[in-house]
C-alpha cells in the first residue's frame, strides 16, 4: 500500500496537467459509454429479433431511461455531500462505478431473460441508476476543474470517447451474447467497467487531495469552504441560476433536441430488424462502425470546429444537414435493402449527434455557476433525458398508424421544430452573466437575480 501512494503522488493531479484531464476524462467517459451500447441498444436489438413488439421495446427503453429524468434530485447531492479529503466529484464518481458492476453482475444472473421482460427491466433500471450517478459526478468534475479554453475540445475529447465505448460495447456485448449467451455477455461488461474503475481510484483531483479515506498522512482539502453552503442557499441559487431567460430558452431547445433523437435512437434497431430483416449482430456491427466513425472524428476535429467557428453556427449546420439527410434516406426507399446505404445513413446520423452534442454540452457548462455546477448542468441534462424518454415512448403509437417511410418523417418534423427552438436561443448574453458572478464569486441568489435581469 505504501508503494501505491508513493506511486500516486508521482503522478501529477488532474488540477495541475493539461494532458491529464485530457487523458483521463476521457477514460471516464468511455466508462460512462460501456454499459450504454448493450443497456440502449443492444438489449432492444435482441428483443427485436427475439419477437417483441415496436410499443414493447419502447416502453422498456423509455422506462430505463427515466433515472437520468432523476438527475436533478441525485445532482444536489452530490453538490452537497462529499467525503472532500479525497476530493469533490471523485468519490462520486467511484461509487457510481462499483455499483454498475455490481449492477451488470446482477443484470447476467437475470433467469430466462426474454421471457421475464418485467425483472430485466427493472434490473436495467438499477445500472442506469449507478450510470447517472457517475454521469453527473463526471460533469460535475468537468465544469469545476476545466478552464473555459478547454472545454470545447475535451467535450469532443469526451463525447468521442464515450461513443467508443459505446460502439465496443455494443459490438463485442452482442457477439458475446449471442456466442456464449446472456450472462457472460454482462459478466464480460462488468469486468470492462471494474478494470476502468482504477483509473479514478488511483488519480486524485487536487493535489491536497487523499488517495484514500485511512490514508494517515493529513492532507488540507482545496478550498474546503467554497464546498461547503447550506442546502437552502445551495437550491436558491440554482433556481435563480437556471430561471435566467437563455437559460430557460437553451432547456427548450434541449428538450425538443432529445425528443428527435430518443425516438430515431430507439427505432434504429427495430426498423433495421422488422423492417430491413437484419439480425441484431448485423445492426451491431453496422452501428458500431459508424459510431466508431462518429466518436473518432469528433476527439479528432469535433471541439475544434467548435473553437474555431463558434457553437451557434456550427449547431445550424448540422441540424440543416441532417434534416436534408433523413429526407433523402426516406426518398431513395427503393435503396434500402442495399447495406451500404444504410450504413452511410448511420454514420452520417451518428456524426451529426456526436458533433451536435459536443457543441450543446459545450453551451451548457458556459451557463453553470461553479458553486451548484453539478446541480445545474444536470438539470439541463435532465431536462434532456426527458426529452429522450418522450421519443422512446412515440415509437410505438407511431409506428402504429404510419408507415415505416411516414415514421422516419416523424424524425425530420422533431428536426424543424429544434432547429426553431434553437433560433429562439441566444447563449452569449446568458455566458456573459454567469462569467461575471463567477469570476467575482459572488454567487448570492440575489445578486445572480440581478444579474440575469439585467
Amino acid at each position: 500500500m505504501e508503494k501505491l501512494l508513493k506511486l500516486n503522488h508521482r503522478i501529477p493531479a488532474l488540477t495541475e496537467r493539461r494532458w491529464m484531464r485530457y487523458l483521463i476524462f476521457s477514460f471516464l467517459y468511455l466508462a460512462q459509454g460501456a454499459p450504454q451500447g448493450m443497456i440502449f441498444l443492444g438489449i432492444p436489438a435482441w428483443m427485436a429479433v427475439n419477437g417483441k413488439t415496436p410499443g414493447q421495446i419502447g416502453n422498456f427503453m423509455a422506462f430505463i431511461i427515466i433515472p437520468w429524468t432523476f438527475k436533478i434530485i441525485f445532482a444536489p447531492l452530490i453538490d452537497r455531500f462529499t467525503y472532500i479529503p479525497m476530493g469533490k466529484k471523485r468519490p462520486w464518481i467511484l461509487f457510481g462505478q462499483l455499483g454498475l458492476v455490481a449492477s451488470f453482475i446482477a443484470l447476467a444472473y437475470v433467469p430466462d431473460p426474454v421471457n421475464h421482460i418485467d425483472r430485466l427491466m427493472w434490473v436495467a433500471f438499477i445500472v442506469s441508476c449507478f450510470g447517472c450517478f457517475q454521469d453527473i459526478a463526471t460533469d460535475g468534475l468537468a465544469v469545476d476543474i476545466l478552464p473555459e479554453d478547454e472545454q470545447a475540445r475535451i467535450n469532443g475529447l469526451m463525447w468521442g470517447s464515450k461513443i467508443i465505448g459505446t460502439s465496443v460495447s455494443l459490438a463485442l456485448g452482442t457477439w458475446l451474447l449471442n456466442t456464449y449467451g446472456f450472462t457472460t455477455s454482462f459478466l464480460s461488461l462488468a469486468l470492462l467497467i471494474g478494470i476502468i474503475f482504477f483509473i479514478p481510484l488511483l488519480v486524485r483531483e487536487r493535489p491536497q487531495d487523499k488517495l484514500f479515506p485511512w490514508q494517515s498522512k493529513k492532507l488540507v482539502p482545496f478550498a474546503e469552504s467554497t464546498f461547503r453552503q447550506g442546502t437552502g442557499t445551495m437550491i436558491r441559487t440554482l433556481f435563480v441560476a437556471f430561471l435566467g431567460k437563455r437559460s430557460i430558452l437553451f432547456a427548450l431547445f434541449a428538450f425538443v433536441y432529445c425528443v428527435a433523437d430518443g425516438f430515431l435512437e430507439g427505432l434504429l434497431p427495430i426498423f433495421t430488424v422488422q423492417a430491413l430483416g437484419w439480425k441484431n449482430d448485423t445492426f451491431a456491427q453496422f452501428y458500431s462502425s459508424a459510431n466508431l466513425i462518429g466518436g473518432i472524428a469528433g476527439m479528432i476535429i469535433g471541439g475544434i470546429l467548435v473553437d474555431r467557428f463558434g457553437k451557434v453556427k456550427m449547431l445550424k449546420i448540422y441540424m440543416l444537414s441532417m434534416l436534408l439527410v433523413i429526407v433523402a434516406y426516406v426518398t431513395m426507399h427503393n435503396n434500402w435493402s442495399n447495406n451500404a446505404f444504410t450504413s452511410a445513413f448511420f454514420i452520417i446520423y451518428r456524426l451529426y449527434f456526436v458533433f451536435s452534442t459536443i457543441a450543446i454540452c459545450a453551451i451548457a457548462m458556459e451557463c453553470c455557476v461553479k458553486v451548484v455546477s453539478a446541480s445545474q448542468f444536470t438539470l439541463y441534462m435532465m431536462i434532456s433525458n426527458m426529452g429522450s424518454v418522450v421519443g422512446a415512448k412515440m415509437i410505438g403509437p407511431v409506428k402504429d398508424h404510419f408507415t415505416w417511410e411516414y415514421t422516419l418523417l416523424v424524425f425530420a418534423v422533431l428536426t424543424v421544430i429544434t432547429f426553431i427552438s434553437f433560433i429562439l436561443y441566444s447563449q452569449s448574453r446568458q455566458s456573459e452573466v454567469v462569467s461575471e458572478f463567477t469570476l467575482t464569486n459572488n454567487f448570492s441568489p440575489a445578486n445572480i437575480e440581478l444579474r440575469n435581469n439585467k
